[in-house]
């Protein structure tokens, strides 16, 4: 009688704890925003963005949720255009009420929200956008490189990996273009060598045709050229630069860092060299399932730009549970207080005071038409942003 009644009281028991589980697990989810550019010239990168971390979201609720709720992800278009950007930042805000948001757009849309949400308190990781004024705010962080760290990987890719002798650069006029070229000429001055820049140049947003730009190379006897833009820019650079005879070894970043490049490039991609934030060929399993994954969902091929998406909320997930509440201050606490994480896109050192990452830069080569390892970038005097950003 006594063992009935033991066991009666273990199922109750049971039964009480799921019915409490499926209440909280009933209750009002957590809503995580995201701002992507899903129309417009950056397009490709927004769908990658919205793909992984809606891989991102699927992963978090089929394991439990976070604090026994769901998460709820409410993203919108915002064209990579801060005009655009900056209204859906309120909406997002006031309708919404969420409790972080993941920057999943490009420097200058970033910019211009990163105060916005810095001045209600709302976490705000940027992904991938590079400029140094995002992180101004307390409430601010990325989890991409700074621009001067990721400008000085690729000049340390150019002259150590590639054994550069004379450099020349190509950038793109905007924010990303001129932050990535400070950085690159800044660590050529910090490091002097035989190496030298024999030409640096930039190029109008809108310009498609670069055959003015390399013939400039080509005259100069550049054996490697910093290619930097995005991947609608860095495609046809790479086939007229071929078409135009010119072999120097051609770097680019982050912004090539897509399939798209490839597509576009065709042959001409082949050994092509960028600075990023994924390594397709690390084996650890948090990196190769979501590689396989996505694959499998999208029938593409993954890449920086999504991988530091699915990171930017994995981090802002992860935090939401170490600060077990979901108030904006201790979220935003949990964040800064965050080490040796296992992300995507490397182990995750942590965030220094002013909410810039640390963590190792990734050398990709393309081989094969696929983007594969060829190096890394791990000196303290790079990828530490305070020692990147200062001044000489």
């Amino acid at each position: 009688m006594k063992t009935r009644r033991g066991l009666l009281a273990v199922v109750a028991a049971v039964g009480l704890w799921l019915a409490l589980s499926l209440a909280a697990f009933g209750a009002e989810p957590i809503k995580i925003g995201l701002l992507a550019p899903i129309t417009g010239f950056a397009a490709a990168d927004g769908e990658s963005m919205i793909n992984s971390v809606k891989l991102a979201v699927g992963e978090v609720n089929a394991a439990g949720g976070v604090l026994g709720r769901k998460v709820q992800l409410v993203y919108y278009d915002d064209a990579a255009d801060p005009k655009q950007a900056v209204p859906l930042a309120q909406k997002l805000i006031k309708q919404d009420r969420v409790v972080g948001v993941v920057g999943g757009s490009y420097s200058m849309p970033s910019r211009a929200v990163a105060p916005i949400f810095d001045d209600e308190e709302i976490p705000f990781i940027a992904a991938y956008a590079i400029h140094p004024d995002i992180t101004k705010g307390d409430y601010t962080f990325r989890n991409g490189f700074l621009g001067a760290v990721e400008g000085q990987a690729a000049a340390y890719t150019a002259v150590k990996i590639l054994k550069g002798k004379r450099i020349a650069i190509i950038t793109s006029d905007n924010d990303f273009g001129r932050t990535l070229a400070e950085g690159f000429k800044k660590y050529m001055k910090r490091n002097p060598s035989d190496a030298q820049l024999v030409l640096s140049l930039t190029y109008p947003m809108s310009e498609k045709d670069f055959k003015a730009y390399l013939a400039k190379v080509k005259e100069a006897n550049a054996d490697v050229v910093f290619a930097s833009g995005y991947y609608f820019q860095t495609g046809p650079m790479l086939k007229q630069a071929r078409e135009m005879g010119i072999t120097a070894k051609f770097l680019g970043e982050e912004g090539a860092d897509s399939p798209k490049t490839i597509e576009i490039a065709g042959k001409a991609a082949e050994g092509f060299v960028i600075v990023t934030n994924l390594n397709r060929d690390d084996p650890r399993p948090v990196v190769q399932k979501f590689l396989k994954e996505y694959r499998k969902r999208y029938k593409t091929e993954p890449d920086m730009v999504g991988a530091s998406g699915y990171d930017a909320f994995m981090v802002l997930v992860d935090a939401i549970k170490k600060a077990g509440s979901t108030d904006r201050k201790s979220v935003r606490n949990a964040i800064a207080e965050t080490a040796n994480y296992n992300g995507l896109t490397g182990i995750i050192r942590g965030f220094d005071r002013d909410g810039e990452v640390i963590k190792p830069v990734q050398v990709q080569v393309v081989k094969d038409g696929k983007f594969r390892y060829l190096a890394m970038v791990d000196n303290p005097a790079i990828i530490t942003p305070k020692l990147a950003a200062g001044d000489d």
